[in-house]
């Protein structure tokens, strides 16, 4: 099956369930272990469950022990780990707008595992984005596996609970990214770099250009971390950890 032809059946069979499962949000909790609450834009909170949707606006809270899956109707998923908070400022997908694909997820702290969907292939490639207040990563091109490490906007490091290896005290603090398929942008106010396959990537704060590294400063944890899965019920893909 050549692409465009699995764009059309993704497309398709996205069509058939856009009027029941994600008639009234841009996503749908698909796996739940633990406990997970949202903030709704006008302030309010309340405990999420299985098939429970999200929408726009709304911010997304793992507690201690606990990850969800969530689904979104473009064929995209984030899985959440413990400790996690994202807000998903921006997500729109229509089935013949591809000009107007948005999806802008904010990673307030914790880790975020993404595998990307429809949404910043089929039209604009920089319409899907992942963004904290040190940079954005965007996609180019083919889709990816991302992983990001200790973004600490006030110079801290992390805990070892958010952090995939021993000693988190040993890297400095900021967002590191590696890429695995395809090529990633990594951009902030002061530059922007492209990561292709294999490449390390690292932007200290807000204020200093990303660069590349030679290797992988964490000894192989980010690659690592990107291969984990957790338990059967969830999926593999782009991993980003925030403190």
């Amino acid at each position: 099956m050549t692409k465009t032809n699995w764009q059309a059946l993704v497309i398709a069979v996205l069509s058939t369930i856009g009027t029941s499962a994600f008639a009234a949000g841009a996503g749908q909790v698909q796996h739940l272990s633990g406990t997970l609450t949202v903030q709704r834009a006008d302030g309010s909170v309340r405990i999420l469950s299985q098939k429970s949707e999200v929408a726009p606006g709304e911010t997304l809270t793992t507690q201690k022990d606990s990850y969800a899956q969530i689904n979104m109707a473009d064929g995209s998923s984030m899985t959440l780990r413990p400790n996690t908070q994202v807000k998903i400022e921006a997500f729109q997908f229509a089935e013949g707008k591809p000009q107007e694909d948005n999806a802008f997820f904010r990673l307030v702290k914790g880790g975020l595992r993404t595998v990307t969907g429809l949404v910043g292939k089929r039209g604009n490639q920089d319409a899907y984005r992942i963004g904290t207040a040190t940079a954005t990563i965007g996609i180019r091109g083919s889709s990816g596996d991302t992983v990001f490490i200790l973004h600490n906007p006030d110079g801290s490091t992390t805990t070892r609970e958010s952090c995939p290896i021993a000693d988190c005290s040993k890297l400095e603090a900021g967002m590191y990214h590696t890429t695995y398929t395809g090529s990633y942008i990594m951009q902030n106010a002061q530059g922007s770099l492209v990561i292709g396959e294999g490449e390390f990537a690292f932007v200290k704060d807000a204020n200093s250009k990303p660069i590349k590294l030679q290797v992988d400063p964490t000894g192989g944890a980010l690659k690592d971390l990107a291969s984990v899965v957790v338990s059967n019920k969830f999926t593999q893909g782009a991993d980003c950890i925030v403190k």
